[in-house]
């Protein structure tokens, strides 16, 4: 199977259209004999696929059942949902709880598995035991936004295989360098893009849009390329795909890239982010966030900009991240890091509720 080759499907069934990508790319003859298979979903919340932020669970099942049919026997499914939500939760909400029961696979959340330390180019990071173990990993994004580094995708996605300390971590030394070199480490071999109804602007979801597409590939720097092109974003432009490609993840360039459409349709939507996020980013001092926690805060903007309440913080800026702990400001503060602010909300991560209380109220 070619590194530079994307295949794209068109259609509204989850199932039919992964059984057309795996038999369109023989995946089967890419697998080791006996191969010890991972497959890596976006769980980051329990929320339903529907909402865009989830993988669907069709797609996974379709995989298991197409992998035993070909002689695959040693299958697990891995993830660990983002900071502050349970994975046990989304296995058990989003039916993948009953269909490891149904297939006789494993079912590993991450956040209570072995971790065992790995270091490249002087940073270490605490990764999964059993990801580690793998010999074959299929890694399963959703086509999505994300409000800190605009797009989410396949190599973002192997953040779900380091446990929630190191998560926090990732965020203190800028997000984009340790995603590039925990892909340095262990690399998906394969990945399936859930494109079918991502939400463009939140990586949890809650304003999906339907684009009714998958496509894979074995390359996850490529695959990224391609969903930031999708997107209208130049792939340089998202850090952390460029700095992958420097470190021989995968490749960038996206005009070399072999593109196979397996249908055609004529109600083909092209992605399209609202950009809604850089524009309630503009109140926010944000120094080393967690994903979860600055998500919350900016769902909560865009309530106070639906009521017209944002106005207030035009002058103000509304400090959150781990580069504030054990600093003392007036401004408002969004969540346990701000701690030793004048005012601040508390929470590890700060609910959206929360956060729009008190600023309603600040």
């Amino acid at each position: 199977m070619q590194d530079n080759r994307i295949t794209v499907v068109y259609g509204e069934r989850p199932d039919e259209m992964t059984l057309s990508l795996l038999n369109a790319v023989n995946l089967r003859d890419d697998i080791p004999a006996n191969a010890r298979i991972g497959i890596k979903p976006n769980l980051v919340n329990p929320t339903p696929p529907e909402h865009g932020a989830t993988t669907h669970g069709g797609i996974v099942e379709t995989l298991i059942v197409y992998l035993q049919k070909e002689g695959f026997k040693d299958i697990t499914i891995l993830e660990g949902a983002w900071t502050g939500a349970s994975t046990k939760e989304a296995f058990k909400k989003l039916g993948f709880e009953d269909m490891a029961k149904k297939y006789g696979v494993r079912l590993i959340d991450t956040k209570t598995d072995e971790f065992l330390m790995k270091e490249y180019g002087g940073i270490e990071i605490e990764i999964s035991k059993t990801a580690l173990e793998l010999d074959y990993l299929i890694d399963i994004p959703v086509l999505k936004g994300h409000c800190q580094t605009l797009i989410t995708g396949a190599l973002k996605n192997m953040k779900g295989i380091i446990s929630d300390r190191e998560k926090r971590r990732f965020h203190s030394l800028g997000l984009h360098k340790p995603i590039a070199i925990l892909n340095k480490i262990i690399k998906a071999d394969f990945c399936i893009v859930d494109g079918i109804c991502g939400d463009l602007d939140f990586e949890e979801g809650g304003n999906p849009v339907r684009m009714n597409r998958m496509f894979c590939c074995k390359d996850p720097v490529l695959t990224d390329s391609y969903i930031a092109n999708l997107m209208g974003y130049d792939p340089e432009e998202i850090s952390y795909i460029k700095l992958s490609a420097e470190l021989g993840v995968g490749s960038d360039e996206i005009e070399k890239a072999e593109i196979t459409e397996l249908n055609r349709t004529e109600t083909k939507t092209t992605p399209s982010p609202s950009r809604i996020v850089q524009e309630l980013a503009k109140v926010v001092k944000e120094k080393d966030s967690c994903s979860s926690c600055y998500a919350n805060l900016i769902q909560a903007l865009m309530r106070l900009r639906d009521s017209g309440e944002i106005t207030k913080f035009e002058n103000n800026n509304i400090a959150i991240g781990q580069g504030y702990r054990g600093q003392t400001l007036s401004c408002p503060g969004i969540g346990n890091c701000t701690a030793l602010f004048t005012s601040h909300v508390s929470g590890c991560p700060a609910r959206t509720m929360d956060i729009l209380e008190y600023l309603k109220d600040y």
